[in-house]
């Protein structure tokens, strides 16, 4: 080590350790908090089941039927969660994604239910995208050869936008990465009188391999992966050029997924932006602490309110999380 890294001596009475000293004093000092509002709770509600169906990679996570969802979401407002962010499971599917649009699609009948049940005391999300949707599992109509055609999928995410907002949703969260699908969606919202429907633009999503349990969540169709539209891992500096895009183009909270791996780019991001930042804890992040939990290897509660803790300190003002409700509770204890 030379002169220049030797940290400066401490005189003989500063002792950082006195302000660790009882829970009050640290909660006092704390430089970060977590709060329920600052967190939101992804909720999957499937066509046609009688009774809640578990996910067997994600503890604790079940796919709804439409009036368990219900209490769902009034039990998150009863906690004073920030939101829920909403996932359609459809019976059928087909190439364009048709039920993505459809008034009475799965999705769609959701945000009515879910809006006329708790009012404005919840932000009521949806994803917006065609990946449910499609017997291909991708996020877009494909072309000829099999590819992604992002003018095509942009047509399909304005439909779709259109949709949410007439069942009532008040936030629309386009996650399938397509070249310029905030102002598209934004243009077609404004157009159709939806001005005030805000975008969670999932702007720096990465092609990763925490997703996997979320395609079981969701009965993902997809053979093969979503790496030519995805961000690749390596790379931050275009994950701060996608937000600042979306931010043009009239984001109003810019979001980055995964949450733990990119923590990096939650900070380079909010760093640049000036609207709200989002940070998505996705399944794969949460299957990995519930099975360390469940062989004993790591105490769970304390885990889980760290691993938030960690996304907030990172910068995001907005963490989405499987844990949403339960971290909650344990925030009021």
């Amino acid at each position: 080590m030379t002169s220049a890294e030797v940290p400066p001596v401490l005189g003989p009475t500063i002792r950082p350790r006195r302000l660790r000293t009882t829970p009050a004093l640290r909660r006092m000092v704390a430089e970060t908090s977590l709060e329920a509002r600052q967190l939101v709770l992804p909720l999957f509600v499937r066509e046609d089941i009688t009774e809640p169906v578990p996910i067997g990679s994600m503890p604790g996570v079940v796919q709804h039927t439409r009036s368990t969802l219900l209490a769902a979401v009034t039990e998150a407002a009863s906690l004073g969660l920030g939101g829920v962010m909403l996932f359609g499971i459809p019976t059928a599917k087909d190439a364009v994604g048709s039920g993505a649009t459809d008034p009475n699609g799965i999705l769609n009948l959701a945000i009515t239910d879910v809006v006329a049940e708790v009012g404005d005391a919840l932000t009521v999300m949806s994803d917006l995208c065609l990946d449910e949707f499609t017997d291909h599992g991708h996020c877009g109509v494909l072309t000829s050869d099999g590819r992604v055609d992002n003018d095509r999928t942009l047509e399909a995410y304005a439909d779709m936008a259109r949709a949410q907002a007439h069942a009532g949703v008040d936030m629309v969260g386009p996650s399938g990465m397509m070249d310029g699908q905030v102002a598209v969606i934004r243009e077609a919202l404004d157009a159709a009188e939806h001005t005030d429907v805000s975008i969670l633009a999932y702007s720096a999503k990465y092609a990763s391999a925490f997703f996997g349990p979320f395609r079981e969540a969701v009965g993902s169709s997809l053979v093969g992966d979503r790496r030519t539209y995805q961000q690749d891992a390596p790379n931050a500096v275009e994950g701060v050029r996608e937000a600042l895009l979306d931010v043009q183009e009239g984001a109003d909270i810019v979001m980055v997924k995964p949450a733990l791996a990119y923590l990096d780019v939650v900070r380079r991001v909010r760093d640049v932006v000036d609207v709200p930042v989002a940070a998505y804890n996705v399944s794969g992040e949460y299957a990995m602490l519930e099975a360390a939990a469940t062989q004993g290897w790591i105490d769970r509660e304390p885990a889980i309110l760290e691993t938030l803790m960690a996304i907030r300190r990172a910068g995001a003002d907005v963490v989405l999380t499987y844990w949403a409700a339960e971290a909650a509770r344990l925030l009021a204890r």
